[in-house]
Protein backbone atom coordinates (compact mmCIF):
# COMPACT_ATOMS: atom_id res chain seq x y z
CA UNK A 1 0.00 0.00 0.00
CA UNK A 2 1.15 3.16 -1.17
CA UNK A 3 1.74 5.98 2.27
CA UNK A 4 1.53 9.08 0.02
CA UNK A 5 -1.45 10.34 -1.58
CA UNK A 6 -1.33 12.69 -4.65
CA UNK A 7 -3.47 14.85 -6.21
CA UNK A 8 -6.25 13.59 -8.31
CA UNK A 9 -6.49 13.17 -12.07
CA UNK A 10 -8.15 15.84 -13.02
CA UNK A 11 -5.08 18.41 -11.04
CA UNK A 12 -7.23 19.31 -7.67
CA UNK A 13 -5.33 20.24 -5.21
CA UNK A 14 -5.84 17.52 -2.55
CA UNK A 15 -6.71 18.38 1.05
CA UNK A 16 -3.98 19.86 3.01
CA UNK A 17 -4.22 16.05 4.84
CA UNK A 18 -3.38 14.26 1.05
CA UNK A 19 0.10 15.75 1.72
CA UNK A 20 1.14 13.38 4.44
CA UNK A 21 0.72 10.15 4.93
CA UNK A 22 -2.67 8.92 4.78
CA UNK A 23 -2.45 6.11 7.83
CA UNK A 24 0.22 6.32 9.98
CA UNK A 25 1.97 3.96 11.66
CA UNK A 26 0.95 4.73 15.20
CA UNK A 27 -1.86 6.85 16.72
CA UNK A 28 -0.47 9.78 18.68
CA UNK A 29 -1.38 10.73 22.50
CA UNK A 30 -2.85 13.35 20.43
CA UNK A 31 -4.53 11.70 17.95
CA UNK A 32 -6.20 9.54 20.71
CA UNK A 33 -7.09 13.53 22.75
CA UNK A 34 -9.04 14.65 19.26
CA UNK A 35 -10.05 11.58 18.41
CA UNK A 36 -12.20 11.12 22.27
CA UNK A 37 -13.42 14.61 22.23
CA UNK A 38 -15.35 14.26 18.98
CA UNK A 39 -16.78 11.11 20.38
CA UNK A 40 -18.17 12.25 23.81
CA UNK A 41 -19.54 15.23 21.98
CA UNK A 42 -21.48 12.95 18.99
CA UNK A 43 -22.86 11.07 21.88
CA UNK A 44 -24.15 14.25 23.43
CA UNK A 45 -25.87 15.79 20.11
CA UNK A 46 -26.98 12.25 18.76
CA UNK A 47 -28.65 11.37 22.78
CA UNK A 48 -30.27 14.73 22.28
CA UNK A 49 -31.72 13.70 18.83
CA UNK A 50 -34.06 11.11 20.63
CA UNK A 51 -34.71 12.59 23.71
CA UNK A 52 -37.36 15.13 23.09
CA UNK A 53 -39.73 11.44 21.54
CA UNK A 54 -41.11 10.83 25.22
CA UNK A 55 -42.00 14.11 26.17
CA UNK A 56 -44.48 15.23 23.23
CA UNK A 57 -47.36 14.16 25.31
CA UNK A 58 -46.43 16.49 28.36
CA UNK A 59 -45.04 19.60 26.09
CA UNK A 60 -48.72 19.29 24.43
CA UNK A 61 -50.16 20.33 27.72
CA UNK A 62 -47.51 22.48 29.30
CA UNK A 63 -47.56 24.72 25.90
CA UNK A 64 -51.02 24.09 24.74
CA UNK A 65 -50.56 22.87 21.43
CA UNK A 66 -52.02 19.90 19.49
CA UNK A 67 -50.58 16.43 18.06
CA UNK A 68 -49.37 17.81 14.59
CA UNK A 69 -47.93 20.97 16.08
CA UNK A 70 -45.57 19.31 18.84
CA UNK A 71 -44.60 16.98 16.52
CA UNK A 72 -42.94 19.75 14.55
CA UNK A 73 -40.25 19.41 17.24
CA UNK A 74 -39.35 15.75 15.56
CA UNK A 75 -39.95 17.32 12.31
CA UNK A 76 -38.10 20.23 12.31
CA UNK A 77 -34.76 18.60 13.78
CA UNK A 78 -35.55 16.14 10.97
CA UNK A 79 -35.45 18.83 8.33
CA UNK A 80 -32.73 21.06 9.45
CA UNK A 81 -30.10 17.72 9.50
CA UNK A 82 -31.10 16.92 5.59
CA UNK A 83 -30.83 19.98 4.69
CA UNK A 84 -27.50 20.93 6.59
CA UNK A 85 -25.56 17.57 6.35
CA UNK A 86 -25.00 17.71 2.59
CA UNK A 87 -23.12 20.96 2.84
CA UNK A 88 -20.84 19.40 5.44
CA UNK A 89 -18.18 18.30 3.03
CA UNK A 90 -17.41 21.98 1.70
CA UNK A 91 -17.67 22.96 5.54
CA UNK A 92 -14.77 20.82 6.54
CA UNK A 93 -13.04 21.49 3.81
CA UNK A 94 -13.57 24.81 4.05
CA UNK A 95 -12.38 25.44 7.97
CA UNK A 96 -10.03 24.02 10.76
CA UNK A 97 -10.90 21.24 12.58
CA UNK A 98 -11.37 23.69 15.49
CA UNK A 99 -13.32 25.78 14.05
CA UNK A 100 -16.22 23.08 12.52
CA UNK A 101 -15.88 21.53 16.18
CA UNK A 102 -16.85 25.07 17.67
CA UNK A 103 -19.32 26.12 15.36
CA UNK A 104 -21.30 21.99 15.65
CA UNK A 105 -20.54 22.45 20.04
CA UNK A 106 -21.15 26.23 20.04
CA UNK A 107 -24.62 25.99 17.75
CA UNK A 108 -25.89 22.63 20.00
CA UNK A 109 -25.06 24.20 23.08
CA UNK A 110 -26.49 27.76 22.43
CA UNK A 111 -29.51 26.00 21.14
CA UNK A 112 -30.03 23.74 24.26
CA UNK A 113 -30.21 26.65 26.33
CA UNK A 114 -32.23 28.23 24.58
CA UNK A 115 -34.44 25.24 24.78
CA UNK A 116 -34.04 25.47 28.33
CA UNK A 117 -36.05 29.00 28.94
CA UNK A 118 -38.23 28.66 25.98
CA UNK A 119 -41.44 30.59 27.14
CA UNK A 120 -43.33 29.08 24.57
CA UNK A 121 -43.33 26.64 21.68
CA UNK A 122 -42.03 28.96 18.62
CA UNK A 123 -38.74 29.54 20.85
CA UNK A 124 -38.67 25.85 21.76
CA UNK A 125 -38.32 25.25 17.58
CA UNK A 126 -36.27 27.48 16.87
CA UNK A 127 -33.97 25.86 19.49
CA UNK A 128 -34.51 23.00 18.24
CA UNK A 129 -33.34 23.66 14.70
CA UNK A 130 -30.31 25.40 16.23
CA UNK A 131 -29.24 22.42 17.88
CA UNK A 132 -29.79 20.42 15.03
CA UNK A 133 -27.38 22.73 12.44
CA UNK A 134 -24.85 21.46 15.28
CA UNK A 135 -25.62 18.23 15.30
CA UNK A 136 -25.94 17.58 11.90
CA UNK A 137 -22.01 18.79 11.31
CA UNK A 138 -20.70 16.66 14.52
CA UNK A 139 -20.60 13.26 13.09
CA UNK A 140 -19.33 13.89 9.62
CA UNK A 141 -16.47 15.77 11.26
CA UNK A 142 -15.98 12.29 13.35
CA UNK A 143 -15.77 9.79 10.27
CA UNK A 144 -13.39 12.93 8.45
CA UNK A 145 -11.07 13.11 11.10
CA UNK A 146 -11.01 9.20 11.59
CA UNK A 147 -10.16 8.60 8.63
CA UNK A 148 -7.29 11.22 8.20
CA UNK A 149 -5.62 10.09 11.95
CA UNK A 150 -6.14 6.40 12.36
CA UNK A 151 -4.01 3.91 11.02
CA UNK A 152 -5.60 1.53 8.12
CA UNK A 153 -5.09 -1.38 10.12
CA UNK A 154 -6.60 0.04 13.44
CA UNK A 155 -9.66 1.69 11.49
CA UNK A 156 -12.03 -0.87 12.44
CA UNK A 157 -11.30 -0.85 15.93
CA UNK A 158 -11.81 2.82 15.80
CA UNK A 159 -14.85 3.54 14.13
CA UNK A 160 -16.37 0.62 16.35
CA UNK A 161 -16.12 3.13 19.07
CA UNK A 162 -18.41 5.42 16.91
CA UNK A 163 -21.50 3.13 16.89
CA UNK A 164 -21.68 3.80 20.48
CA UNK A 165 -22.45 7.30 19.68
CA UNK A 166 -24.68 5.75 17.15
CA UNK A 167 -26.77 3.30 18.84
CA UNK A 168 -26.51 3.53 22.30
CA UNK A 169 -26.91 7.20 22.09
CA UNK A 170 -30.32 7.02 20.82
CA UNK A 171 -31.52 3.70 22.20
CA UNK A 172 -30.99 5.71 25.85
CA UNK A 173 -32.56 8.73 24.56
CA UNK A 174 -35.95 7.31 25.82
CA UNK A 175 -34.98 6.05 28.69
CA UNK A 176 -32.98 9.51 30.63
CA UNK A 177 -36.18 11.48 29.51
CA UNK A 178 -38.60 9.28 31.21
CA UNK A 179 -36.44 9.14 34.09
CA UNK A 180 -36.12 13.19 34.11
CA UNK A 181 -39.99 13.17 33.14
CA UNK A 182 -40.95 10.64 36.29
CA UNK A 183 -39.00 13.53 38.47
CA UNK A 184 -38.50 17.02 36.91
CA UNK A 185 -40.11 19.28 34.19
CA UNK A 186 -39.54 19.15 30.42
CA UNK A 187 -37.04 21.96 30.83
CA UNK A 188 -34.52 19.87 32.68
CA UNK A 189 -33.89 17.57 29.21
CA UNK A 190 -32.09 20.56 28.21
CA UNK A 191 -30.40 21.54 31.66
CA UNK A 192 -28.71 18.27 32.23
CA UNK A 193 -27.44 18.02 28.30
CA UNK A 194 -26.38 21.85 28.97
CA UNK A 195 -23.40 21.40 31.02
CA UNK A 196 -21.86 18.52 29.20
CA UNK A 197 -21.94 20.26 26.19
CA UNK A 198 -20.54 23.13 27.40
CA UNK A 199 -17.70 21.14 29.11
CA UNK A 200 -17.05 19.62 25.59
CA UNK A 201 -17.13 22.86 24.03
CA UNK A 202 -14.61 23.94 26.12
CA UNK A 203 -11.95 21.13 26.30
CA UNK A 204 -12.38 21.27 22.50
CA UNK A 205 -11.97 24.87 21.96
CA UNK A 206 -8.51 24.02 24.28
CA UNK A 207 -7.10 20.71 23.23
CA UNK A 208 -8.03 20.16 19.80
CA UNK A 209 -5.29 20.29 17.04
CA UNK A 210 -6.18 21.26 13.57
CA UNK A 211 -6.12 18.54 10.95
CA UNK A 212 -4.20 19.64 8.03
CA UNK A 213 -5.28 22.94 6.65
CA UNK A 214 -8.27 24.56 5.24
CA UNK A 215 -8.56 24.99 1.28
CA UNK A 216 -10.32 28.12 -0.37
CA UNK A 217 -13.02 26.38 -1.79
CA UNK A 218 -15.89 28.04 -3.51
CA UNK A 219 -19.31 27.69 -2.21
CA UNK A 220 -21.87 27.20 -4.98
CA UNK A 221 -25.26 28.86 -3.74
CA UNK A 222 -27.30 27.38 -6.12
CA UNK A 223 -26.34 23.97 -4.89
CA UNK A 224 -26.73 24.96 -1.18
CA UNK A 225 -30.30 26.49 -2.19
CA UNK A 226 -31.42 22.84 -3.46
CA UNK A 227 -30.77 21.26 -0.58
CA UNK A 228 -33.51 22.69 0.95
CA UNK A 229 -36.81 21.09 -1.47
CA UNK A 230 -33.78 18.51 -2.25
CA UNK A 231 -33.55 16.73 1.14
CA UNK A 232 -36.00 18.94 3.12
CA UNK A 233 -38.72 17.79 0.44
CA UNK A 234 -37.84 13.72 0.41
CA UNK A 235 -37.61 13.69 4.48
CA UNK A 236 -40.32 16.46 5.00
CA UNK A 237 -42.45 13.88 2.55
CA UNK A 238 -41.55 10.85 4.11
CA UNK A 239 -42.09 11.59 7.95
CA UNK A 240 -45.39 12.96 6.81
CA UNK A 241 -46.31 9.81 5.02
CA UNK A 242 -45.18 7.84 8.41
CA UNK A 243 -45.53 10.39 11.34
CA UNK A 244 -48.89 8.21 12.12
CA UNK A 245 -50.94 11.32 13.42
CA UNK A 246 -54.46 12.04 13.32
CA UNK A 247 -55.41 8.18 12.54
CA UNK A 248 -54.43 8.63 8.70
CA UNK A 249 -54.20 5.61 7.11
CA UNK A 250 -52.45 6.48 4.03
CA UNK A 251 -50.18 9.68 2.84
CA UNK A 252 -52.17 13.31 2.44
CA UNK A 253 -51.62 15.37 -0.73
CA UNK A 254 -49.14 17.52 1.46
CA UNK A 255 -46.87 14.67 1.64
CA UNK A 256 -46.85 13.57 -1.89
CA UNK A 257 -46.20 17.04 -3.32
CA UNK A 258 -43.19 16.55 -0.91
CA UNK A 259 -41.84 14.44 -2.17
CA UNK A 260 -42.42 14.74 -5.63
CA UNK A 261 -40.96 17.92 -5.18
CA UNK A 262 -37.73 16.57 -3.35
CA UNK A 263 -37.60 13.67 -6.03
CA UNK A 264 -37.29 16.52 -8.43
CA UNK A 265 -34.97 18.58 -6.63
CA UNK A 266 -32.50 15.64 -6.09
CA UNK A 267 -32.67 15.21 -9.94
CA UNK A 268 -31.43 18.33 -10.42
CA UNK A 269 -28.99 18.56 -7.39
CA UNK A 270 -27.59 15.53 -8.71
CA UNK A 271 -26.75 16.69 -12.06
CA UNK A 272 -25.74 20.29 -11.31
CA UNK A 273 -23.18 18.40 -8.75
CA UNK A 274 -21.77 16.45 -11.32
CA UNK A 275 -21.30 19.51 -14.11
CA UNK A 276 -19.62 21.19 -11.20
CA UNK A 277 -17.32 18.29 -10.77
CA UNK A 278 -15.46 19.36 -13.83
CA UNK A 279 -14.95 23.08 -12.50
CA UNK A 280 -14.11 21.19 -9.02
CA UNK A 281 -16.53 22.81 -7.10
CA UNK A 282 -18.89 20.41 -5.91
CA UNK A 283 -20.77 21.19 -3.05
CA UNK A 284 -21.53 17.60 -2.43
CA UNK A 285 -18.53 15.57 -4.38
CA UNK A 286 -20.44 12.73 -6.19
CA UNK A 287 -17.32 10.65 -7.36
CA UNK A 288 -17.07 8.68 -4.22
CA UNK A 289 -19.60 6.27 -6.01
CA UNK A 290 -16.73 5.58 -8.50
CA UNK A 291 -15.53 3.51 -5.50
CA UNK A 292 -17.58 0.09 -5.81
CA UNK A 293 -17.04 -1.05 -2.12
CA UNK A 294 -18.45 2.56 -0.89
CA UNK A 295 -21.99 2.62 -3.25
CA UNK A 296 -22.71 -1.23 -2.03
CA UNK A 297 -21.54 0.15 1.45
CA UNK A 298 -23.82 3.01 1.44
CA UNK A 299 -26.63 0.92 -0.06
CA UNK A 300 -26.34 -2.03 3.03
CA UNK A 301 -26.30 1.03 5.49
CA UNK A 302 -29.79 2.40 3.84
CA UNK A 303 -31.21 -0.76 4.29
CA UNK A 304 -29.88 -1.27 7.71
CA UNK A 305 -31.35 2.12 9.19
CA UNK A 306 -34.47 1.43 7.20
CA UNK A 307 -34.51 -1.73 9.73
CA UNK A 308 -33.56 0.23 12.70
CA UNK A 309 -35.21 3.27 12.63
CA UNK A 310 -38.68 0.94 11.93
CA UNK A 311 -37.78 -1.38 14.73
CA UNK A 312 -37.12 2.35 16.93
CA UNK A 313 -40.33 3.27 15.95
CA UNK A 314 -42.67 0.09 15.84
CA UNK A 315 -41.52 -1.76 18.82
CA UNK A 316 -42.24 0.96 20.77
CA UNK A 317 -45.87 1.48 19.49
CA UNK A 318 -46.26 -2.54 20.04
CA UNK A 319 -45.66 -2.24 23.68
CA UNK A 320 -47.32 0.98 24.66
CA UNK A 321 -50.17 -0.04 21.93
CA UNK A 322 -50.43 -3.55 22.36
CA UNK A 323 -48.71 -4.80 25.65
CA UNK A 324 -49.68 -1.27 27.93
CA UNK A 325 -46.37 -0.68 29.10
CA UNK A 326 -45.62 3.07 29.89
CA UNK A 327 -43.33 5.55 28.43
CA UNK A 328 -40.34 4.96 31.07
CA UNK A 329 -41.18 0.58 30.96
CA UNK A 330 -40.54 0.76 27.30
CA UNK A 331 -37.44 2.89 27.45
CA UNK A 332 -36.22 0.24 29.81
CA UNK A 333 -37.47 -2.19 27.88
CA UNK A 334 -35.28 -1.23 24.69
CA UNK A 335 -32.69 -0.30 26.63
CA UNK A 336 -30.32 -3.60 26.67
CA UNK A 337 -30.62 -3.76 22.82
CA UNK A 338 -28.74 -0.51 22.28
CA UNK A 339 -26.55 -1.03 24.85
CA UNK A 340 -25.61 -4.30 23.42
CA UNK A 341 -25.28 -2.68 19.85
CA UNK A 342 -23.04 0.26 21.33
CA UNK A 343 -20.87 -2.07 23.94
CA UNK A 344 -20.27 -5.23 21.05
CA UNK A 345 -19.14 -2.19 18.33
CA UNK A 346 -15.54 -1.87 19.81
CA UNK A 347 -15.63 -5.56 19.46
CA UNK A 348 -16.80 -5.92 16.28
CA UNK A 349 -14.17 -3.37 14.82
CA UNK A 350 -11.49 -5.50 16.22
CA UNK A 351 -12.76 -8.25 14.29
CA UNK A 352 -13.15 -6.50 11.34
CA UNK A 353 -9.50 -5.34 11.49
CA UNK A 354 -8.69 -9.25 11.44
CA UNK A 355 -11.20 -11.23 9.29
CA UNK A 356 -12.64 -8.06 7.19
CA UNK A 357 -15.92 -7.41 6.32
CA UNK A 358 -17.60 -10.55 5.04
CA UNK A 359 -18.27 -13.05 7.47
CA UNK A 360 -19.66 -10.28 10.13
CA UNK A 361 -22.02 -8.58 7.37
CA UNK A 362 -23.37 -11.61 6.59
CA UNK A 363 -23.86 -13.10 9.82
CA UNK A 364 -24.98 -9.76 11.15
CA UNK A 365 -28.01 -9.40 7.70
CA UNK A 366 -28.88 -12.74 8.34
CA UNK A 367 -29.46 -12.62 12.10
CA UNK A 368 -31.22 -9.35 11.08
CA UNK A 369 -34.16 -10.91 8.56
CA UNK A 370 -34.46 -14.25 11.38
CA UNK A 371 -35.34 -11.29 14.24
CA UNK A 372 -37.48 -9.16 11.89
CA UNK A 373 -39.33 -12.39 11.30
CA UNK A 374 -39.87 -13.38 14.47
CA UNK A 375 -41.24 -9.75 15.49
CA UNK A 376 -43.78 -10.32 12.23
CA UNK A 377 -45.05 -13.34 14.54
CA UNK A 378 -45.49 -11.38 17.75
CA UNK A 379 -49.24 -11.49 19.41
CA UNK A 380 -50.91 -9.44 22.13
CA UNK A 381 -49.39 -12.43 24.55
CA UNK A 382 -45.46 -13.01 24.24
CA UNK A 383 -43.44 -12.44 26.89
CA UNK A 384 -41.74 -8.99 27.21
CA UNK A 385 -38.53 -10.87 28.10
CA UNK A 386 -39.27 -12.59 24.33
CA UNK A 387 -39.35 -9.20 23.01
CA UNK A 388 -36.46 -7.61 24.79
CA UNK A 389 -34.20 -10.99 23.43
CA UNK A 390 -35.70 -10.46 19.93
CA UNK A 391 -34.55 -6.77 19.95
CA UNK A 392 -30.78 -7.61 21.44
CA UNK A 393 -30.41 -9.75 19.24
CA UNK A 394 -31.63 -7.58 16.21
CA UNK A 395 -29.11 -4.85 17.79
CA UNK A 396 -26.29 -7.36 17.15
CA UNK A 397 -27.08 -8.05 13.89
CA UNK A 398 -27.05 -4.36 12.95
CA UNK A 399 -24.17 -4.32 15.12
CA UNK A 400 -22.21 -6.66 12.95
CA UNK A 401 -23.05 -4.32 10.00
CA UNK A 402 -22.80 -0.91 11.06
CA UNK A 403 -18.80 -1.01 11.37
CA UNK A 404 -17.90 -3.17 8.54
CA UNK A 405 -20.33 -0.54 6.09
CA UNK A 406 -19.02 3.00 7.60
CA UNK A 407 -15.13 1.73 7.71
CA UNK A 408 -15.49 -0.53 3.96
CA UNK A 409 -17.03 2.27 2.19
CA UNK A 410 -15.05 5.09 3.63
CA UNK A 411 -11.22 3.24 3.44
CA UNK A 412 -10.96 3.32 -0.17
CA UNK A 413 -11.81 7.00 -0.54
CA UNK A 414 -8.74 9.22 -1.39
CA UNK A 415 -7.85 12.02 1.77
CA UNK A 416 -9.92 15.00 -1.03
CA UNK A 417 -13.38 12.98 -0.65
CA UNK A 418 -13.02 11.63 3.09
CA UNK A 419 -15.43 14.55 3.93
CA UNK A 420 -18.03 13.86 1.04
CA UNK A 421 -18.28 10.45 2.04
CA UNK A 422 -18.66 10.81 5.60
CA UNK A 423 -21.35 13.27 4.37
CA UNK A 424 -23.29 11.08 1.84
CA UNK A 425 -23.03 8.38 4.09
CA UNK A 426 -24.54 10.77 7.00
CA UNK A 427 -27.02 12.28 4.25
CA UNK A 428 -28.24 8.78 3.04
CA UNK A 429 -28.71 7.61 7.14
CA UNK A 430 -31.25 10.56 7.34
CA UNK A 431 -33.25 9.92 4.28
CA UNK A 432 -33.20 6.12 4.73
CA UNK A 433 -34.19 6.32 7.96
CA UNK A 434 -37.24 8.73 7.15
CA UNK A 435 -37.88 5.99 4.13
CA UNK A 436 -38.04 3.27 6.53
CA UNK A 437 -40.14 4.76 8.75
CA UNK A 438 -42.68 6.03 6.22
CA UNK A 439 -42.88 2.66 4.72
CA UNK A 440 -43.22 0.75 7.51
CA UNK A 441 -45.84 3.44 10.32
CA UNK A 442 -47.69 3.49 6.56
CA UNK A 443 -48.20 -0.44 6.54
CA UNK A 444 -49.16 -0.80 10.43
CA UNK A 445 -51.59 2.29 9.91
CA UNK A 446 -53.57 0.71 7.05
CA UNK A 447 -53.64 -2.63 8.31
CA UNK A 448 -54.41 -1.74 11.89
CA UNK A 449 -57.66 -0.01 10.36
CA UNK A 450 -59.11 -3.44 9.27
CA UNK A 451 -57.51 -5.81 10.75
CA UNK A 452 -56.37 -4.17 14.47
CA UNK A 453 -53.12 -3.49 16.18
CA UNK A 454 -51.39 -6.78 16.26
CA UNK A 455 -52.29 -7.80 12.28
CA UNK A 456 -50.95 -4.44 11.93
CA UNK A 457 -47.37 -4.90 13.55
CA UNK A 458 -46.90 -7.87 12.07
CA UNK A 459 -47.71 -6.82 8.41
CA UNK A 460 -44.92 -4.16 8.88
CA UNK A 461 -42.37 -6.14 10.88
CA UNK A 462 -42.96 -8.66 7.60
CA UNK A 463 -42.57 -6.06 5.32
CA UNK A 464 -39.64 -5.15 7.03
CA UNK A 465 -38.07 -8.48 6.95
CA UNK A 466 -38.15 -8.60 3.13
CA UNK A 467 -36.45 -5.40 2.91
CA UNK A 468 -33.73 -6.84 4.98
CA UNK A 469 -33.09 -9.47 2.19
CA UNK A 470 -31.55 -7.29 0.29
CA UNK A 471 -28.99 -6.64 2.99
CA UNK A 472 -27.73 -10.48 3.01
CA UNK A 473 -27.38 -9.97 -0.81
CA UNK A 474 -25.33 -6.52 0.02
CA UNK A 475 -23.55 -8.55 2.18
CA UNK A 476 -22.45 -11.05 0.31
CA UNK A 477 -20.61 -8.33 -1.93
CA UNK A 478 -18.74 -6.65 0.63
CA UNK A 479 -14.22 -7.13 0.24
CA UNK A 480 -11.96 -6.07 2.05
CA UNK A 481 -10.49 -2.84 1.05
CA UNK A 482 -7.26 -1.01 0.75
CA UNK A 483 -6.12 2.15 1.72
CA UNK A 484 -6.65 5.59 -0.53
CA UNK A 485 -4.49 6.51 -3.33
CA UNK A 486 -5.20 3.22 -5.89
CA UNK A 487 -7.94 4.34 -8.33
CA UNK A 488 -11.64 3.75 -8.59
CA UNK A 489 -10.75 -0.13 -8.90
CA UNK A 490 -11.64 -0.95 -5.31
Amino acid sequence: MSTEVSPNASGQPVHAEGTRPAAPEKMSRESVTVISTLLVATFVVILNETIMNVALQRLMVDLQVDAPTVQWLATGFMLTMAVVIPTTGFILQSLSTRKVFTLAMGLFAGGTALAAVAPGFEILLLARIIQAGGTAIMLPLLMTTILTLVPLAKRGAVMGNVSIAISVAPAMGPTVSGLILEHFTWRFMFVFVLPVALAALAIGAKYLTNIGEAERTKLDIPSVLLTVPAFGGLVYGLSQIGGGHGGQAGPGAGAIAALVIGVAALAVFVLRQVRLQKAEVPLLDLRAFNFRMFTVSVLLMVVAMMALFGGVILLPLYLQEVRGLGSLETGLALLPGGLAMGLLGPVIGRLFDKVGPLPLTVTGSILMVLTLWQFSLLDDGTAVWWIIALHVGLSFGLALLFTPAFTTGLNPLPPHLYSHGSAIMSTTQQVAGAAGTALLVSIFAVVSATSGLVAGMGAAFLTATVVAFAAVVLSVMMRKTEGAGHGPAH
